[in-house]
């Protein structure tokens, strides 16, 4: 018959502990919780999750028998309805912990009929559950004021701490707030709260030390509610669908380091314009475990639109793709870390890119090209590269990039003419401290890691190298003896409207963006004094790995050599006086690949006829002139473009003698075809008029057939058809040099010297 009752009407056992979702970081401390349909929040635990202060003054209060009845204590009863007799209305009810949990799960009318169903409730809870079991029930379902349930909650909310560390006094507040939750409300109602925990503490007696009882009667309770706390509140929104009610959800946040990551953000947050946002991702290299992740500025911060998740947020990338790029060139045999680059005005089938600051820099290295972010160099080697093969590339590493509806990949994109997201940017350059393998972070402990080799391990140990420097005087911090140096580097958008700055160490990798959610410019923030101040501040935060192994040591993998190779030819110089040796650099070399220095646009070796032992044996010969004692020369030449940045000295150094005049041929050297007209070499301009007005100059390129670009000191200023002049006022005092660069490399320049009064 029992059997029967039991299966027609089962008890009102959940199958969870849940209703509210938890997700907590890598120690279970909760990250941020989400309220059940019915807006009940609960912290779910297990006896062993709380204090045994609270276990003591609980079951002493409530049901000091709990572990020795069958669900109902027919003393307690009985006294119960003698109190009921005399008095005539209920005074205590009598109920053991198992009936509470009883009514809780299946509330009932407090009339006779309620109680004796309350009591079959309870035999049947202790039919099927263990007493641990129904002790859980209670500490996660017991009501503890507004739209709290759970010790759990109650604890975190009205102590600001996890039950498991409990003091005497806030062990008995906790125990009788049940009893009555909206009357005893500590944060609401303190004075009542102090007096039923102090009732509770003195029934104490006998159980804990007399001191004790003194010391938690005496003890303050301060009035608070804490608001649901809301760590990496994003992250937490993003995983809410994976999480359930049963347990709460594990993530690989560092509670600690996130704390320290939020509050350096809201501290930024003061020197930022406004409706300025910022993301933060903190990735350790080695497992690809997400350990800080703040999607916004500030959560709660709604003019800076701190519910958008900028760390999915579709963004243009800015400069910040340039390191795949070079470390594509490198594997492709194109480059070397100190390749002849050439950082000059240059037009491809009509794109002509500019730098950030519009300043040309003449010949730079690859390493130096790519740590001043510089442009022409960058879209030259994508040029040969090829944006699709680029884009290609870096989409089978798991790199997202959204171009334009109906487009294809251009040349742009290294500039950032695409889209992509500030997560897959700090995924991709973790590959750089990984060996080149690259793959998914990991969010969740349980994710398994799954990574795949995106780059060569000395590819990618050379590019990290390449990138690894100081803190530039922009980013206002100057490097401290023994601080560990990171691989780094900063991008900003079209218009101002993104600023970036990634940054490789030996254990981790973080990634960081600032700007509007909405697209519009901020004006004066870019990577360099915006993003990257804040990466650094970031990196000071990070934990001390040191003792754990890492990929990145200063010792360079079996394949990769440092090796001494000369400008302009960009290789090994034959021996210590090589003249086609001019400038000789330490390179790091792949593979003992060296690749030589692009000459499609002058740069290489010169020859030429000399006679051996004449008086005029620097001039030159044609070929028929004499055979008999004629010798080869050579000389190392530059890139025809890179000219007007070269010094007096390695000018000469490339150039061809002059003729030997006695040669019958008449051979004489080329000359030159273009023509300035308007402007004669080492001018001195004068202000002109009695208004002492600022020198104008106009002056036009004869003999060019294709667009020219206009340099005064390095920094473009015009670029036109040759038949347009140019035209320039000079407002200050000094030396100038003016260049003249054709789309197809030639150049010519012209020295003058500018004052501003006529006296002097």
């Amino acid at each position: 018959m029992l059997w029967g009752l039991d299966h027609y009407y089962p008890a009102p056992i959940p199958t969870h502990h849940g209703g509210s979702l938890l997700i907590t970081d890598r120690e279970g401390e909760p990250l941020r919780a989400f309220a059940d349909k019915q807006g009940v929040w609960r912290h779910p635990l297990t006896p062993k999750q709380v204090d045994d202060r609270y276990l003591q003054a609980l079951l002493h209060y409530e049901d000091r028998w709990f572990y020795h009845h069958p669900g109902v204590n027919p003393l307690a009863l009985l006294r119960a309805i003698g109190q009921w007799v005399r008095h005539g209305r209920p005074i205590s009810g009598g109920s053991t912990l198992t009936m509470q949990v009883a009514r809780i799960l299946e509330p009932h009318p407090r009339t006779i009929g309620g109680k004796i169903r309350q009591m079959l409730r309870a035999f049947q809870l202790e039919w099927h559950l263990t007493k641990e079991q129904i002790l859980t029930l209670y500490l996660n379902h017991t009501p503890m004021g507004g739209p709290l349930a759970g010790v759990g909650m109650a604890s975190r909310t009205y102590l600001g701490k996890p039950p498991i560390d409990l003091s005497h006094a806030e062990a008995a507040l906790l125990a009788i707030l049940p009893q009555a939750p909206s009357y005893l409300r500590p944060d609401r109602h303190p004075k009542r709260a102090i007096k039923a925990r102090n009732k509770l503490i003195q029934r104490m007696k006998g159980v804990w030390a007399d001191h004790i009882l003194a010391e938690a009667r005496s003890e303050p309770l301060f009035p608070y509610y804490a608001q649901q706390r809301q760590s990496a509140p994003l992250l937490a929104r993003r995983l809410k669908p994976q999480a359930n009610a049963t347990k709460p959800l594990v993530t690989t946040i560092d509670g600690t380091l996130q704390a320290r990551v939020e509050a350096r953000l809201i501290q930024k947050k003061a020197h930022l314009p406004s409706r300025v946002s910022a993301a933060v991702l903190v990735v350790e290299n080695a497992s690809l475990e997400v350990l800080a992740y703040a999607g916004s500025l500030d959560f709660h911060d709604a003019d800076r639109f701190g519910h958008v998740d900028m760390v999915q947020g579709w963004r243009s990338p800015g400069s910040t793709l340039k390191p795949f790029l070079y470390a594509q060139a490198l594997e492709q045999g194109l480059i070397h870390s100190q390749s002849l680059l050439s950082d000059v005005p240059m037009g491809f089938d009509g794109y002509r890119p500019a730098n950030f600051d519009n300043r040309f820099n003449g010949p730079v290295s690859a390493t130096a090209a790519l740590r001043r972010s510089l442009n022409l160099p960058a879209v030259d080697l994508l040029h040969r590269i090829t944006p699709t093969t680029f884009v290609t590339t870096l989409r089978q590493g798991g790199l997202t990039l959204r171009l334009p509806p109906n487009s294809r990949p251009n040349l742009s994109i290294i500039l950032g003419g695409t889209a992509t997201t500030l997560e897959g940017l700090t995924t991709h350059y973790a590959l750089l401290g990984r060996e080149g393998r690259v793959g998914p972070l990991r969010f969740l402990p349980t994710t398994q890691l799954k990574d795949y080799p995106q780059l060569n391990s000395r590819t990618a140990w050379i590019t990290h190298r390449m990138l690894k420097r100081p803190p530039t005087q922009a980013t206002g911090r100057s490097h401290q003896p023994g601080q560990p140096l990171i691989a780094w580097k900063t991008g900003t958008s079209y218009g101002y409207r993104d600023a970036w700055a990634l940054g490789v160490g030996s254990y981790h990798t973080v990634g960081v963006w600032l700007g509007r959610p909405d697209g519009v410019p901020v004006p004066g923030q870019y990577g360099a004094i915006s993003a990257a101040p804040l990466l650094f501040e970031l990196f000071d935060l990070l934990p001390d790995l040191s003792h754990k192994p890492t990929p990145l040591t200063e010792t360079p993998p079996k394949g990769v050599a440092q090796t001494t190779i000369c400008w302009p030819l960009g290789l090994e110089p034959l021996n210590s006086s090589d003249p086609l040796c001019h400038q000789p650099r330490q390179a790091w070399v792949l593979s003992g690949t060296i690749p030589p220095t692009f000459g499609d646009d002058g740069a290489g070796r010169i020859y030429y006829w000399q006679r051996e032992g004449a008086a005029h044996a620097e001039g030159w010969l044609n070929m028929a002139c004499h055979a008999e004692k004629r010798v080869k020369r050579q000389k190392a030449q530059w890139p025809m473009r890179l000219t007007p940045w070269l010094s007096p000295k390695l000018i000469q150094r490339s150039a061809l003698p002059k003729a030997d005049t006695s040669c019958p041929q008449g051979v004489t050297p080329p000359s030159d075809i273009l023509h300035f007209q308007g402007l004669e070499e080492g001018v001195i301009l004068m202000p002109a008029g009695e208004e002492d007005k600022a020198p104008l100059i106009s002056l036009s390129l004869l003999g060019a057939n294709t667009p020219v670009a206009w340099l005064i000191n390095g920094y473009l200023k015009q670029q036109s058809s040759p038949e347009i002049p140019f035209s320039y006022r000079f407002t200050k005092p000094g030396e100038y040099r003016i260049t003249a660069l054709t789309e197809g490399g030639e150049t010519l320049s012209r020295n003058l010297t500018v004052r501003t009064h006529k006296h002097e």
